[in-house]
């Protein structure tokens, strides 16, 4: 069965799937120039991340969409498990929003200048004047329901465990007053994980926690940091609980 399934991935689902990204990329940069990329750039990637999903038997199950409300702006941060966590967010979210992304994403050839046509937000931690340039742009873009997601730990886990935490995405809560909303992906390291490109059929399990005030700024961004984790790591099993000793190799 898992031969098939490995012949079905690669002869059938990912041509299809190649075939569907360039089509979601040229479709998001025409519809993004046409609305302002207020919704051209969320819907088309929307929809493709479903497909994503249903041709590789992922299957993702929500929990906790009455947390949230889609004319309201937030920050939401998610633990980074693998590849699928970008098509969970996408697809079943529900609500538009921007990524924070690695400058570097911007070279992927068709799909980086997709995403710079929807909107998101390309950051280069390394560069403090880059950092402010991020504040600003993403002030312009956070209001009337636009949210931002971001991946704190700022790459994949090795092993489903969490990476510590970078600072940016509290600072940017704190700096426009926006509540957080921990989100915890669960199975996106068995669907996929960083060390290979052949999927695992699956459930996916988002969990959308309570909004965290980030509260004025000069709030303690560490403090709300670690509450943050906490909430993320509370809603995985106990074998994916505790620090990825990964990232230290």
């Amino acid at each position: 069965m898992k031969l098939l399934f490995r012949i079905y991935q690669w002869l059938i689902a990912y041509p299809i799937l190649l075939i569907l990204t360039i089509i979601t990329a040229l479709v998001t940069i025409i519809t993004a120039s046409l609305t302002k990329n207020h919704y051209g750039g969320y819907y088309p990637a929307h929809i493709w991340s479903r497909c994503v999903c249903t041709l590789l038997f992922i299957r993702v199950k929500v929990v906790g969409r009455e947390n949230i409300s889609k004319n309201t702006s937030y920050v939401f941060v998610a633990n980074h498990q693998g590849a699928f966590d970008i098509w969970s967010i996408y697809g079943y979210l529900n609500h538009n929003f921007k990524w924070l992304m690695k400058q570097e994403l911007e070279n992927i050839f068709l799909v980086g200048y997709a995403c710079k046509k929807a909107g998101h937000i390309f950051v280069d931690d390394t560069k403090i004047t880059s950092i402010k340039e991020t504040i600003k742009e993403s002030e312009e873009k956070l209001r009337d329901g636009m949210s931002l997601v971001i991946f704190p730990e700022g790459s994949r886990t090795w092993d489903g465990k969490m990476i510590p935490f970078k600072r940016g995405a509290f600072m940017l809560a704190s700096e426009f007053n926006l509540p957080v909303v921990p989100l915890t992906i669960d199975g996106a390291f068995k669907a996929m994980p960083r060390f290979t490109y052949n999927a695992t059929p699956c459930t996916i399990t988002l969990t959308i926690h309570s909004p965290v005030m980030a509260g004025e700024r000069g709030f303690n961004t560490k403090k709300l940091m670690a509450q943050c984790r906490e909430e993320i790591e509370k809603a995985l099993p106990e074998e994916y609980k505790g620090e990825s000793v990964g990232h230290r190799i």
